[in-house]
């Protein structure tokens, strides 16, 4: 992993957290079904992050980053559904909220810039 790729970084140890996130509902909460999709989708967009880094094209870099934004919006539904249901606490809303929410700005943010660039070239 590279030092000074953000995304990359902070996709990766948000993975982490929902893994143990995981873990915890799991085990403590005994809630399966929810707690499975929120696994998925939460540490599908740092494997989505992995792949654009294996672009073929800038092009093929766009789509992958596009999925990992979808991925990380499916994220954020899930931890809001199962702060409703009260499956979390405020506080662990919130922490998992501003994760998320800073992991949609960047995606979010690189997308734009891309596709300013990419609409350029043409």
């Amino acid at each position: 992993m590279k030092e000074d790729n953000i995304i990359q970084i902070k996709s990766f140890k948000f993975a982490v957290r929902i893994i143990k996130v995981y873990q915890h509902l799991t085990t403590e909460k005994k809630e399966y079904i929810l707690s499975k999709q929120l696994l998925r989708s939460g540490t599908s967009i740092g494997a989505n992050i992995e792949e654009t880094i294996g672009a073929q094209s800038e092009k093929d870099f766009l789509s992958k980053l596009s999925i990992a934004y979808k991925e990380a919006r499916e994220t954020h539904y899930w931890i809001c559904l199962l702060a409703e249901t009260d499956y979390f606490t405020p506080k662990e809303k919130n922490s998992l909220l501003k994760d998320i929410e800073e992991l949609l700005k960047l995606i979010g943010s690189i997308q734009i810039s891309l596709k300013a660039k990419l609409k350029s070239a043409k």
